[in-house]
C-alpha cells in the first residue's frame, strides 16, 4: 500500500497552526481549562487544544454515511471483527482568545480493519469496492461532541496504527473550514490488543509510532489515551479549530 505525504489542508497548515499556538503545537486556553470552581461542579469543559494537521492519505471516500456505529457494512450487514472502541471528539472553535464548543460540524472518521484492510478501495493487495465498513460521520451536538462506535484498528505495511479524521464546519461560520489529521495509540496498548484474535492473524506489526514517517510530523500531539471498559476501550479527543 502507499500513503501520500502531502497535506490537503486549504486553510491552516501545520506550520501555521504551530506559529499561532506556539512551538509545542498545543495551546491551552482559559476557556477550556478546569478551574477549581469548575472542578467542584458537575460541568466539565474539555481543554482547548490546537492539533497539527496531517495528510488525508489515499483512502478517504466521500461516502456520506451518517452514523455513529461504523462497524457494520451496510452493503451486507457484516460487522467488522475486533476489540470495541468508543471514540469521542470534543470540537471547539478558537477565535480571538476565546474557545467555545463548535456545534453542527461534520466529523468524518475512517480506518482499516483488524487485517489492515480499508473498505471501498481497489488496492494492489485487496479489492473492497462497494463495501463501506469502518467509515462514517457524525454532526457535533451543542457541546461540540461527536461520538463513534468502532473497533481498535489493525496495521498494514509502512504505517503505525492510526485513525483518520476530517472536520468540516457548517456554513454558519463566516468562512468554511476543513481540517484533516490522524489519531494514534500508545505502542504498549497496541501490542497488547494485537496479541488477541483477530489481530494476531495479521502477524506482528512492522512499524511503531516513532518509526512512522507521518507520525514523526506532529504525531506526539495526536495521541489518544484509551481507558479500558467492560468489553473494550474508550477514548476522548479534544480539538480546537483556529477559525477566522
Amino acid at each position: 500500500m502507499s500513503e501520500e505525504r502531502l497535506s490537503t489542508q486549504p486553510h491552516y497548515s501545520r506550520r501555521e497552526a504551530l506559529a499561532w499556538a506556539g512551538a509545542s503545537g498545543v495551546i491551552w486556553l482559559m476557556a477550556g481549562a478546569r478551574t477549581s470552581t469548575q472542578a467542584a461542579s458537575d460541568t466539565f469543559h474539555p481543554p482547548c487544544l490546537v492539533r497539527p494537521a496531517q495528510t488525508e492519505g489515499p483512502y478517504f471516500i466521500e461516502e456520506r454515511l451518517h452514523r455513529s456505529d461504523i462497524r457494520t457494512d451496510p452493503a451486507n450487514g457484516t460487522v467488522a471483527a475486533g476489540t470495541p472502541l468508543t471514540l469521542t471528539f470534543h470540537v471547539s472553535r478558537s477565535h480571538a482568545g476565546t474557545c467555545q464548543p463548535l456545534s453542527d460540524t461534520l466529523v468524518d472518521i475512517w480506518h482499516c480493519d483488524a487485517k489492515g484492510v480499508y473498505s471501498d478501495v481497489h488496492d494492489a493487495g485487496f479489492d473492497t469496492t462497494g463495501q463501506k465498513f469502518l467509515r462514517g460521520y457524525q454532526m457535533t451536538d451543542t457541546q461540540g461532541i461527536a461520538r463513534f462506535q468502532t473497533i481498535y484498528p489493525g496495521w498494514y505495511p509502512i504505517r503505525t496504527v492510526h485513525i483518520h479524521f476530517k472536520i468540516r464546519t457548517a456554513p454558519m461560520i463566516r468562512r468554511s473550514y476543513e481540517f484533516t489529521s490522524q489519531v494514534y495509540f500508545p505502542d504498549a496498548l497496541t501490542d497488547y490488543v494485537h496479541r488477541a484474535l483477530p489481530y494476531s492473524l495479521n502477524g506482528r506489526r512492522r512499524v511503531r509510532n516513532h518509526h512512522d514517517f507521518i507520525f514523526r510530523d506532529g504525531g506526539e500531539h495526536l495521541m489518544l489515551e484509551p481507558s479500558e471498559t467492560n468489553n473494550g476501550y474508550t477514548a476522548t479527543f479534544p480539538i480546537a479549530l483556529v477559525t477566522p
